[in-house]
């Protein structure tokens, strides 16, 4: 039986500090303008500790601990080989999770997603209801149906110890396109790399020991909508699995074309990663377009786009949707 064990390493990244978002957080920006203030550090309410993303050891789950070579240079993975158990045992590709199958309950799950945007908004603390993810994917290219995942990076923005995940994907196959990530077929396709079938159980129970009681998971990407989601779902599926039904996702590229709607000064033309963070004023931290460097930069423009629109927890909850929404959709287009 082949089981896959995780490498725990130290994170490099700039100085940042990442605490707890709030009904009220924006409200400890007054200092900040859309360019002012300091891009590499800023504090959320909520929380008595601070995690450093740089200057302290802020320890991930990772997979990936060689040296990597991308088109303009070369990338070197700062990892510790401490080989690290989840829940101190070995999860192997048998494991056993908790997936229901079952048929279309998709107008059940509307009516439940708004009961819970209704709790979260009632909530005087709605943080012990919500765990927020942000998370990236790296392709072989942009087709959901003929191309597949071959990185997935992750941060709980709580942060503390494992607050971040990172590992390729063996995708068995052929990657035509390195140039765009920097990923090759030799890194991918070797011993100690995951393929998706393996990489899914451990993802879920990581992703649950992060979870709030009872609580739902609140997960962001840029373009999640149109692209990281409707992947993600089609790896699940392929592979004989089911997205859990408490995890809500958020595009930050609605967010963000949302806030530029909203008028005012000096606003920038575009709303890609890269022009965000260019407009922050937030440093790249390691290779643009893997996926830990874009959940690094994705972290920043978060809180700075958040306050942009003055969006609490809350908001973000409502501009939620479910896996479950884009079958819905495509079924609607489909009868149409």
């Amino acid at each position: 039986m082949r089981t896959v064990a995780m490498c725990l390493s130290f994170l490099q990244a700039p100085r940042c500090r990442i605490n707890n978002l709030t009904g009220s957080w924006w409200k400890s920006f007054h200092s900040i303008s859309r360019k002012g203030g300091n891009p590499s550090s800023f504090k959320l309410h909520g929380s008595n500790t601070h995690h450093e993303l740089k200057g302290g050891h802020s320890r991930r789950w990772v997979r990936q601990t060689s040296t990597t070579k991308a088109e303009k240079g070369t990338l070197r993975s700062n990892t510790i080989n401490i080989r690290h158990e989840i829940s101190d045992t070995t999860v192997s590709s048998s494991t056993k999770v908790d997936i229901i199958h079952k048929p279309d309950t998709s107008k059940y799950e509307r009516i439940q997603h708004c009961d819970v945007q209704e709790k979260i908004a009632e909530s005087r603390d709605p943080l012990k209801l919500i765990t927020v993810i942000v998370f990236d994917i790296e392709t072989t290219g942009f087709s959901r149906e003929n191309e597949r995942i071959i990185e997935i990076a992750l941060q709980d923005l709580l942060g503390g110890e494992m607050s971040t995940f990172q590992t390729l994907i063996n995708p068995e196959r052929y990657i035509p396109n390195p140039h765009i990530h920097g990923i090759s077929t030799p890194m991918v396709n070797r011993p100690g790399v995951p393929r998706m079938k393996e990489l899914i159980p451990i993802l879920l129970q990581y992703v649950k020991s992060r979870q709030k009681p009872g609580g739902q998971v609140l997960w962001i990407a840029h373009n999640a909508r149109s692209f990281d989601v409707p992947f993600l779902v089609k790896e699940f599926s392929r592979c004989s699995f089911e997205i859990p039904s408490d995890w809500l996702f958020v595009d930050s590229l609605a967010l963000a074309r949302e806030w530029l709607k909203s008028g005012g000064p000096n606003l920038p033309s575009k709303v890609s990663l890269q022009a965000l963070r260019e407009y922050y004023g937030i440093p790249l931290a390691g290779s643009a377009h893997r996926a830990m460097s874009d959940v690094h930069s994705l972290s920043l423009i978060l809180q700075r786009l958040t306050f942009d629109l003055k969006l609490p927890i809350s908001g973000l909850v409502e501009r939620s949707f479910r896996a479950s929404d884009l079958n819905t959709l495509k079924k609607k287009k489909n009868s149409s």
